[in-house]
């Protein structure tokens, strides 16, 4: 009886365990799913680049990157040293430097109510549709106090820097609430089309994606000697079993 017992208890566990596990996965299929598709690929060599330049013009003034060096970033996307330190190095930092914003944390702190995020591992966190569709999300907010917001991570701090590119987008609320009803839509255009700044997010998702993992560029590059190596030792293997096993009845 008691046996009995137990076992109705330990199957009530399970199956409760396995409809835990199927909300969660269910959950977060239905997060991933509202999120837009980036695209990004480390192995596109120029997206890399266009990514780059994207940061160093508009995010690095707050934002750091303190797990890379401008020298890691030249080799890795095949830029010399003169092309990193004139038209990437804005602050002032040596070649062999890591990249780190001089915005003071105190005054950080102070204009947005607290020092704005490493971007170091932001995808290897977050994904790069999350940060792809959060580049692509920001809205003029009158009720913000930064005069902005973003549907994928409400009341932001970050005061959006690309707006210039992108235009001015704005949302319909739910009256009497800041919940967003309908897509938002460009009001005022910027000095892209929609279709460029979607492919200038890409680029910067792509850069970020690098930089949450430099290594995976020079992974994939070995990973194919490692491919052909295993091959080729599969084939003398084989060749050696054979000869050795040839004249064995």
């Amino acid at each position: 009886m008691k046996q009995r017992y137990l076992s109705k208890r330990f199957l009530s566990a399970v199956a409760m365990a396995f409809g835990l596990l199927l909300g969660s996965v269910s959950a977060q299929a239905a997060e991933e799913s509202a999120l837009m598709t980036s695209g990004a690929s480390v192995r596109d060599q120029a997206s890399l680049q266009r990514g780059a330049k994207l940061f160093f013009n508009y995010c690095v003034g707050c934002h750091s990157l303190k797990y890379v060096r401008y020298s890691r970033i030249a080799e890795d996307l095949n830029l010399s040293e003169q092309d990193v330190m004139q038209n990437l190095n804005f602050t002032g930092g040596k070649f062999d430097d890591q990249v780190i914003s001089h915005m003071p944390a105190d005054s950080a702190t102070k204009w947005f109510g607290k020092a704005p995020p490493d971007l170091s591992l932001e995808v290897s966190a977050k994904g790069e549709d999350w940060v792809y569709t959060y580049l692509n999300s920001f809205y003029l907010d009158p009720h913000s106090p930064i005069g902005w917001n973003n549907t994928v991570l409400p009341n932001a701090a970050m005061p959006f820097p690309l707006a210039e590119l992108q235009g001015l987008q704005t949302a319909v609320m739910k009256p009497g609430t800041t919940d967003v009803v309908e897509k938002l839509e460009i009001s005022h255009p910027g000095t892209m089309t929609p279709a460029q700044y979607q492919q200038s997010m890409r680029d910067l998702t792509s850069f970020l994606e690098y930089a949450s993992e430099p290594a995976a560029l020079q992974r994939a590059h070995y990973g194919i000697w490692v491919v052909l190596f295993l091959a080729f030792f599969t084939l003398l293997a084989y060749v050696l079993n054979k000869e050795y096993w040839k004249d064995v009845h």
